[in-house]
């Protein structure tokens, strides 16, 4: 399965440019699976205009993606801000999938960052729901930048039969090793593969680093973007691969029901 990710700058609020952008690099690159970064769509930091600029799932933007997708045969993740029809003035960071079947799904994001230079749950609602997706390349968890920090959401993932872990980004160079070392961990905790796909440029205060890569499912970084330069990173991801890997080490199939219990009992 052939793999290209748009590590791209996006201009802030200017959602024709970047769906531009997406819509040529989905129809040109060939590839399976087309990934771009968190909140592509309108730029990470447009605060105020998150509110402006979000749609539903129906929304134009969102069909142009999901006829894109159809058109190349591509299954393409991009981050977005996503209304909900039936919550009023409630609107999500989320991750889209669209299908080449021209359906659409989102996950919208668990752990939303509100210290230093993020203020996400001024602008955001958090997601409640850790659904994985069925594709035509394989079986889908998101996750969105500060989700890699808590392990609990891949693993349900891994329950759950995901094959690969797709996190879109907005990570500033402060953060740069500690995405690296944490794409690395979900991937070998479940067995799955791991895409990062981060923002590049600058917005306001923060600096996006890049660094979009893939791992493979015993860890192994097969696919490395460069640091801080607009890139088009190709790689692949071979699911027998992963098929393989979980017999070798079965963290999925050890993980015990109990801690999650726990877990659950200490708050």
């Amino acid at each position: 399965m052939r793999v290209v990710m748009g590590q791209f700058d996006a201009t802030r609020g200017d959602v024709e440019a970047n769906l531009a952008r997406m819509d040529e690099l989905i129809t040109t690159s060939g590839a399976d699976l087309v990934v771009f970064p968190e909140l592509y769509l309108t730029g990470y930091h447009a605060r105020d205009e998150h509110q402006r600029l979000a749609e539903t799932l129906d929304g134009p933007h969102v069909q142009q993606v999901a006829a894109a997708a159809k058109a190349s045969g591509a299954t393409v993740v991009f981050g977005m801000p996503e209304r909900d029809p039936k919550r009023r003035g409630i609107v999500y960071n989320s991750s889209v999938v669209a299908r080449p079947d021209g359906t659409v799904d989102s996950y919208r994001k668990w752990s939303l960052p509100n210290f230093g230079p993020f203020e996400e749950r001024m602008f955001f609602g958090h997601g409640d729901r850790l659904p994985v997706f069925d594709t035509p390349v394989g079986r889908l968890g998101l996750l969105i930048c500060y989700d890699i920090f808590f392990p609990e959401i891949c693993k349900a993932y891994a329950i759950q039969g995901a094959d690969i872990l797709v996190c879109i980004s907005a990570s500033p160079t402060t953060s740069r090793y500690l995405f690296t070392a944490l794409a690395t961990a979900r991937a070998i905790e479940n067995a799955c593969a791991f895409i990062y796909c981060n923002l590049v440029g600058s917005q306001i205060q923060l600096t996006f680093w890049g660094g979009s890569h893939i791992v493979g499912p015993r860890g192994e970084v097969t696919v490395q973007g460069p640091a801080y330069d607009e890139a088009i990173v190709e790689g692949e991801i071979d699911l027998k691969e992963i098929e393989l890997s979980r017999p070798l080490r079965p963290t999925v199939r050890d993980t015990r029901r109990e801690a999650f219990e726990l877990i659950r009992d200490l708050f």
